[in-house]
């Protein structure tokens, strides 16, 4: 470099540095520090002047150094600018975005301040819906209404005669038209976006009023007659069971009315608790009883007068309650009493008497045998009950099933009837009662609960049965519209009955135990097999409505123009979009089961030889229709995999196959396909093979020979878990040529 580019360089990296100083004040002492160092470095270098031959080197690498490090300031200053503009740029197309969301909102404001009037008019719209609502529910319930007053003064009739049951019954009754009314006032008002105003509930209430005092009047009377128990055991029982059959009525009432109360508010005065109030009563009752015989002196000479009364009462009393005839509840009464209530602290056990006397030394009341044939009693009386009760559920079902409506559904829209409702309540709620017994008595309850199931399922598979055979033999009976829908809620119910089993078998402290020990029952066996009748009866009907269009497919006509295939599929989705009502996993079951009777039934009419090939066009056109078939049934089935149901073996994959077989253009290949489809499908035999070889209707008899020969060499046995469906495809046999005795048929 000349010394004149130097001082060209000089000059110019000061006007730089004096631009620099303008801009920048610091400028100026970061150029110092930096020729500052960079004198320092070139002493340090070039301390002898031998050093100096090297000053191009270094010269040259510090060039390079500077040009680098300028290339990339450059390189990010460029990128921190692109960014910039990039930033920017979106900050404009939000901003037009603001604005045209700006401008939309104006609109939206402007368009509701006109319409402003029309949603006041809406306003008066939805008080005359609410008006029209409430007054079509006052309509509907005018003969009701008309017959209140009449019926309170029947009911109090009844409960002056002493009638307990059937007032008990007509002030259900009451009550569940009032429930009724308010709940369909209620549902009027929330449809139009309102609540049911205070003014309309209480003059419900208040025109309900005379059937609140009624319920308090049949209560009244009610524990008078609890109250009076022990002396009515001897005299007259009836209105002591009827008082019991009334606990349990409004026991069973409040339980389905907080079932529901997500749903449907509690009706006025609900829940009565008048079990507890019972059980409190009849307590008072037998306290009471006892301090009547207390009327003498218990000091002195009185003492003698006292227990002897106390030993009269007792024993009269003991000798009414511990009868075999008596019914369970009374049973169960003495049960507790001797289990729980003799030798707790109200009693025998009361600290006033521990110092005289020690529980070792009294002795139970009832020895161990006596304890055991009084459990069995009850147990025996229950099952009596229960099996009752359940026959009477299962002919409330049997009617259920003639009803020309659908079947009830629940929360998740799920076909269901009251039957498992029924059978699930009445086992716990006789499980719970047991066991304040103790476990052991809670046990025997429920395995015998378990063991009259199990006959109630085989009764309930027997009605399916003759279920069907009536259906079968006139389809045409308008009381079989929604014989499918009822064959689906009965699988339904045994779905829940099945979680209720597991559950009361799971609260079993023990598997041995009782009468019933020596006969286990096997209610979940019993589940399975009317499950799986109930789906067999599915598919029959499935098949039955299939029937008609089965005919119309591999047929001349079905080749051209692709009927009944769109007819049949109609029929998958009807059929699955009930199988929709059955919880998991009979609905994957149900919906498997219909592609393999599908599938299944549109081979067999393949191998009915309806149409036989004739060209190679043909059989294109033959292969290309089976494919477009097997494409809209996966359509209709498709909703198999995305319930995250995948089978092990698809049926349909089948008909892919059987069109690859007739489509082939070389038959010299045939025998490789076939050992491929062999090797798939171990199941199919030499008529089936036969049959489509016959379809394709260009096959030579010697290809033909090889082929079934090879079948029959590499027949594989069938593989551990793999379902036959070549087995349930039947050939039709072939017409046998006339031969004569002697002679040897070809």
């Amino acid at each position: 470099m000349s010394s004149e580019d130097h001082r060209s360089g000089d000059g110019k990296a000061e006007d730089d540095t004096m631009v620099a100083t303008e801009v920048w004040p610091e400028a100026e002492r970061a150029e110092s520090l930096a020729r500052g160092a960079a004198l320092k470095w070139a002493s340090g270098v070039f301390c002898r002047p031998e050093h100096l031959e090297q000053l191009g080197q270094y010269r040259k690498r510090e060039s390079q150094r500077t040009t680098s490090i300028h290339s990339r300031l450059k390189s990010m200053v460029q990128s921190y600018l692109e960014e910039v503009s990039w930033c920017m740029e979106q900050l404009r197309e939000a901003q037009d975005e603001l604005r045209e969301v700006s401008q939309a909102l104006k609109k939206a404001r402007l368009e509701y301040s006109q319409n402003e009037d029309g949603v006041k008019n809406l306003e008066r719209l939805r008080e005359v819906s609410v008006d029209h609502g409430q007054l079509l529910a006052a309509v509907s319930n005018l003969p009701r209404l008309y017959s209140v007053r009449s019926m309170v003064v029947e009911t109090e009739g009844l409960v002056e005669s002493q009638r307990l049951l059937e007032a008990h019954a007509h002030l259900m009754d009451l009550e569940r038209w009032q429930d009724d009314i308010l709940w369909q006032l209620n549902g009027a008002a929330g449809m139009a976006g309102s609540e049911l105003s205070s003014d309309d509930q209480e003059l419900v209430t208040k025109y309900f009023s005379d059937v609140t005092k009624l319920g308090e009047t049949l209560g009244k009377e009610l524990w008078a007659v609890v109250s009076s128990a022990l002396g009515l055991a001897r005299q007259n029982p009836t209105p002591f069971v009827s008082a019991v059959r009334i606990v349990e009525r409004e026991e069973a009432m409040d339980t389905a009315l907080l079932e529901r109360v997500l749903s449907r508010p509690l009706p006025p005065g609900r829940p009565r608790c008048w079990r507890a109030r019972f059980f409190q009563v009849l307590e008072e009752a037998v306290s009471a009883r006892f301090r009547s015989v207390s009327y003498f002196h218990t000091r002195g000479p009185g003492l003698a007068g006292h227990l002897s009364a106390l030993q009269h009462a007792i024993m009269t009393d003991l000798a009414t309650v511990s009868s075999w005839d008596l019914e369970s509840g009374e049973i169960f009464a003495v049960l507790n009493w001797v289990l729980h209530v003799y030798n707790s602290p109200e009693m025998m056990g009361h600290p006033d008497l521990l110092h005289e006397l020690k529980g070792g030394e009294m002795g139970p009341l009832i020895s161990a045998e006596g304890l055991e044939q009084l459990q069995n009693k009850y147990v025996q009386s229950v099952r009596k009950s229960v099996s009752e009760w359940m026959q009477k559920a299962l002919q409330v079902e049997l009617q259920d099933w003639q009803r020309d409506q659908e079947p009830d559904t629940d929360h998740e829209g799920f076909y269901q009837t009251s039957l498992p409702t029924i059978i699930i309540q009445m086992l716990e709620e006789n499980a719970r009662v047991a066991l304040i017994i103790g476990e052991s008595l809670r046990d025997q309850t429920i395995q015998m609960g378990l063991y009259e199931m199990e006959n109630l399922l085989n009764r309930f598979r027997e009605a399916l049965v003759e279920f069907g055979k009536k259906h079968c033999s006139d389809p045409s009976n308008s009381k079989n519209n929604f014989y499918l829908h009822y064959l689906l809620a009965s699988i339904s119910n045994c779905i829940i009955l099945k979680k209720s089993t597991e559950s009361l078998q799971q609260q079993q402290s023990s598997q041995e135990m009782g009468q019933f020990s020596r006969t286990p029952s096997n209610p979940l066996a019993a589940l399975d097999r009317a499950v799986r009748r109930a789906c067999r009866m599915v598919m029959d009907q499935l098949l039955q409505d299939l029937k008609p269009f089965l005919t119309g497919i591999v047929t001349r006509h079905w080749l051209v123009q692709g009927d009944p295939t769109p007819k049949l599929c109609r029929i998958l989705e009807h059929h699955l979009e009930l199988y929709s009502r059955v919880q998991a996993p009979c609905r994957q079951r149900l919906e498997e089961e219909a592609q393999w009777l599908m599938v299944v039934e549109y081979v067999k009419a393949l191998m009915q030889k309806r149409l036989l090939c004739r060209s190679a066009e043909e059989r294109r056109k033959f292969a290309q229709q089976i494919v477009k078939d097997d494409q809209q049934f996966r359509h209709i089935f498709h909703g198999l995999e995305s319930d995250g149901f995948v089978p092990e073996v698809n049926p349909l994959a089948l008909l892919p196959v059987l069109a690859d077989f007739i489509r082939l253009k070389d038959p010299s290949m045939l025998p490789l396909v076939v050992s491929g489809i062999a090797a798939q499908y171990p199941d199919i035999s030499e008529e089936h093979v036969s049959v489509l070889l016959d379809i394709r209707g260009d096959i030579s008899r010697d290809i033909r020979g090889s082929v079934l020969d090879l079948l029959e060499q590499s027949a594989p046995p069938l593989p551990a878990g793999y379902r036959p469906i070549f087995t349930d495809i039947l050939v039709p046999p072939s017409a046998m040529a006339f031969c004569l005795p002697t002679a040897k048929c070809a």
